[in-house]
């Protein structure tokens, strides 16, 4: 992975983990006040699914798998505790991959693989180092997505010509988050790779 920094984004980490935490309070008190308040018909069935949805989009990770059982949960267990998947995959062997990304400026993307009877048989968190080290030269878009998922952050650089799809990934494995880029030439392959710091106080 190359090493050479990519400056163009610096994101604040201000928020504590209280201020995280009141945010999430909240909005599990926003979501029974709108389940409350919303009806019984198609439009509110539609209105409820959108709320849980965001709900599931902001779930702490220690709540997001909870309950799911390799081999007896089925994806609409999974579905039911994680949400609408942001892409679905499925394989010509009938079994599928549901993809999580955690929100535009999250550190983890969950990948969820059912077998070809639809039952749960795990799921991986692909934001790491590891998986950042698969991304070789060559590799095309569809190739990065699906060993990544979706990227947080898509800029393009006309003068160079480049793209650069940037993740926002816990760097140290504890509170240290940074960005992992993947740069795109003009022929829509990858040429290198590189990283960049997130400011703090900023």
């Amino acid at each position: 992975m190359a090493s050479r920094g990519y400056p163009c984004r610096v994101f604040s980490r201000r928020a504590t983990l209280p201020m995280i935490f009141r945010f999430r309070l909240l909005s599990v008190t926003m979501l029974a006040a709108a389940l409350a308040l919303t009806g019984c018909d198609d439009q509110g069935h539609l209105d409820v699914q959108r709320i849980r949805d965001f709900f599931n989009a902001i779930k702490p990770a220690p709540l997001l798998l909870k309950g799911l059982k390799v081999g007896e949960s089925t994806e609409a267990d999974v579905r039911g505790t994680m949400g609408k998947p942001e892409t679905e995959r499925t394989f010509t062997d009938g079994s599928k991959r549901l993809e999580y990304p955690r929100g535009p400026m999250g550190n983890q993307t969950w990948f969820v693989d059912l077998d070809a009877n639809g039952r749960y048989t795990g799921a991986t968190q692909v934001l790491t180092a590891e998986n950042f080290a698969k991304v070789r030269p060559g590799m095309d878009e569809d190739e990065v997505r699906r060993l990544l998922g979706k990227p947080g952050d898509i800029a393009q650089y006309p003068l160079k010509p480049e793209t650069v799809w940037s993740w926002r990934w816990l760097e140290d494995g504890v509170n240290t988050d940074a960005f992992f880029n993947v740069h795109f030439g003009p022929d829509g392959l990858v040429y290198t790779t590189s990283r960049s710091d997130i400011l703090k106080g900023r």
